[in-house]
């Protein structure tokens, strides 16, 4: 058999095995369906037992002793595969079932989803039917936990190393947790299953029914922002218990989970405050809350805890790039605006659900800063940066300026295709930033919080399928595949 051949058996195998798991996976709104009557439980039926038979195909096809591990090469080939292969797979029932919808806008939807961006081109969420509904929830607390790291947890079975995967699909340099890619699987899964089971308790507590607070719970610890209304939290206005519930766990999923993993073993919530990255996040989210609450007083008869509230639920939700909304910030004025835009970019920490910068690079462009000006005064002195105790060595610093670099040229790149497209100047350059940074909804009145991304052509839906998946592999996991010298041996 060629050897060509032979180096991509081990990447379908995967993309089989990640297949099989979306395919699984849709056996739960299929039974909700049926439960209720609905015949699009024969559609997430027939698209499980299909995408299950092909998977399970493929890796069967695939299955040889051809080495003890991926290696980083394939990697990257796998991770790109992996990424086609699934949401093509989770558009199916969305494509044939009653929603009536083309394969583009399917394969929106589900990229947005397995994406976390939230961003949606369906209205009428509030008949649509319970299994379709759920079956969003689902990818988007899927892609959250991220499938790379649900499908590295059965990598062991085939002898196959994960650690240099767990590292393509988010670029950021987490802990490891313990010396076994199973372990640490397992650990961040319970983590995520627990704090996702107590925010959909805490949900329905305080007035959302069971359905919508299993819905949310998803939804939210993923910080992807699919909701069950089109409404968005707006639904629960003057609800403010059940807005800060929201805040709580948006944030939440904004944090590395690796640190909760350490507060477990520690037995000390003292130990996620030690995170310099969470210190940065509380201390940006503050800040921007704070010239909000001031702004929401200003132009509203709202007092200071309406407004606090509604500026906390609406900022963390787009720090974090949930993408929940509990109104239209766009009328609350020209400053609040630019709040949200920049907002838009900054993003939760390293290792968490949340994409956009990362407070982890925020902190190494100030650190490098820092030593810049310290140079300056004293060209001889000797600068050192830590985070957590760890040095910033110059390679981390190179990694951070060749990724501002990849995301400036990427949101020029998307802001002009979708110009081309037909899209107005500020749609276009808050579509682009809203797709990279992954975070739903965007500015203007076509695709702000008040409305979608239906009315826009094909072309440019296709354009920000690939800008999100960019903007969720941090771009240079794909971006390599373009290059010549890659695909040489």
């Amino acid at each position: 058999m060629d050897a060509a051949l032979l180096r991509l058996q081990p990447i379908f195998f995967v993309v089989g095995l990640m297949v099989i798991i979306i395919g699984a996976a849709m056996l739960i709104p299929a039974s909700v369906d049926l439960y209720f009557g609905n015949p699009d439980w024969l559609i997430f039926t027939q698209a499980s037992f299909t995408s299950i038979g092909v998977g399970g195909m493929t890796c069967l096809a695939c299955r040889s002793d051809i080495g003890p591990r991926v290696t980083a090469r394939q990697g990257y080939v796998l991770t790109g595969f992996s990424w086609i292969a699934v949401s093509v797979t989770g558009a199916l029932p969305l494509w044939f079932s009653s929603l009536d919808i083309s394969f583009c806008d399917a394969v929106f939807e589900t990229i947005s989803g397995l994406t976390t961006t939230g961003s949606t081109v369906l209205s009428g969420l509030d008949r649509m039917p319970p299994g379709l509904l759920l079956w969003r929830s689902i990818m988007q607390w899927l892609g959250g936990i991220g499938i790379i790291v649900t499908a590295l947890a059965l990598l062991p079975m085939m002898r196959v190393g994960g650690m240099q995967l767990f590292q393509m699909e988010s670029s950021d340099r987490s802990e490891k947790l313990s010396p076994r890619m199973r372990d640490m699987c397992l650990q961040i899964v319970v983590i995520y299953a627990v704090l996702s089971l107590t925010c959909m308790v805490l949900y329905r507590v305080f007035g959302m029914t069971w359905f919508e607070a299993v819905n949310h719970a998803m939804t939210t610890l993923a910080t992807g922002g699919y909701s069950t209304t089109d409404q968005s939290f707006g639904k629960f206005a003057g609800n403010w218990p059940l807005h800060w519930v929201g805040t709580v766990f948006m944030f939440a999923g904004g944090l590395p989970f690796t640190a909760y993993a350490v507060m477990v073993r520690k037995r000390s919530i003292r130990a996620l405050f030690d995170n310099q990255q969470i210190r940065l996040l509380l201390l940006v989210s503050g800040f921007f809350i704070a010239l909000l609450t001031v702004r929401l007083m200003q132009i509203s008869d709202d007092g200071l805890w309406a407004s606090f509230t509604l500026a906390s639920f609406n900022l963390v939700s787009v720090i974090t790039t949930t993408g929940f909304a509990s109104g239209d910030y766009l009328q609350w004025g020209p400053v609040a605006v630019m709040l949200f835009f920049f907002a838009t970019f900054v993003g939760g920490c390293s290792g968490s659900t949340a994409g956009g910068f990362k407070m982890f690079r925020l902190y190494v462009v100030f650190s490098g800063l820092r030593a810049h000006f310290l140079r300056l005064r004293s060209p001889s002195a000797v600068v050192v940066s830590y985070i957590d105790r760890n040095e910033i060595t110059s390679d981390i610093y190179n990694a951070v300026t060749v990724f501002v670099f990849l995301l400036s040229i990427s949101y020029i790149g998307v802001t002009v295709a979708l110009g081309l497209a037909g899209l107005d100047l500020i749609t276009a350059m808050s579509a682009a930033a809203t797709a990279l940074a992954n975070v739903g909804p965007g500015m203007g009145p076509i695709i702000g919080p008040a409305g979608n991304f239906q009315s826009l052509p094909d072309s440019a839906k296709w354009v920000l399928d690939i800008a999100m998946i960019l903007g969720r592999l941090e771009f240079e996991t794909l971006l390599v595949l373009l290059l010549p010298a890659f695909w040489r041996d």
